[in-house]
């Protein structure tokens, strides 16, 4: 009997939806707890994958940072979905072109522990419409953010969700939410 890995999609909301560019509004509560929260998350996970957008981003803040997050964030294989990243520099990344669905469903077959995606951009907007998607995770951070992207965009498939888990979330003011599809 061979069981599939789980793919996790983790994200950062306002209270009023927006995920786009949290580092501009949700770093006041990141603080230890959440720090510990996400290296518990990593820890469970074999593989991150990410779009483009994501992997600019992490490459640019994690190669040189210092703890135990970033060391294991670096050793970790990284998958990045690209039409345009031909030679990524961050170690352990391997690009894997655009066909996302068939590739993360592979994937999955694979053996291993989660397979993590942070943010719920085109990339996890793809994964959660091809239903790939097998847990939901929302951290609400308790500030409204006048612009920005939604977590939800006209068109979105729709999809329904059953709540796994709600409560305070790792640091003062956040909230943490884990759903799984309902299928």
């Amino acid at each position: 009997m061979s069981s599939s890995r789980r793919l996790v999609l983790s994200t950062l909301v306002s209270l009023n939806g927006v995920i786009g560019e949290p580092m501009g509004w949700a770093g006041p509560y990141f603080g230890p707890g959440s720090a510990t929260a996400s290296l518990r998350a990593l820890q469970q996970s074999s593989a991150m994958l990410m779009g483009r957008r994501t992997y600019d981003i992490f490459s640019r803040q994690w190669p040189d940072a210092p703890g135990d997050y970033a060391a294991h964030l670096n050793a970790m294989p990284k998958y990045v979905f690209s039409r345009t990243l031909r030679d990524p520099r961050w170690t352990n990344t391997t690009v894997l072109g655009t066909d996302v669905a068939d590739t993360v469903a592979q994937l999955k077959r694979e053996p291993g522990r989660d397979l993590i995606v942070y943010g719920h951009g085109r990339f996890g907007r793809t994964l959660t419409a091809a239903g790939l998607v097998d847990e939901l995770t929302l951290t609400v951070v308790p500030v409204i953010v006048p612009d920005g992207e939604a977590f939800s965009r006209a068109g979105d498939a729709p999809s329904t969700w059953e709540l796994l888990d709600a409560g305070p979330g790792a640091d003062p003011g956040l909230v943490s939410l884990r759903y799984r599809p309902r299928r």
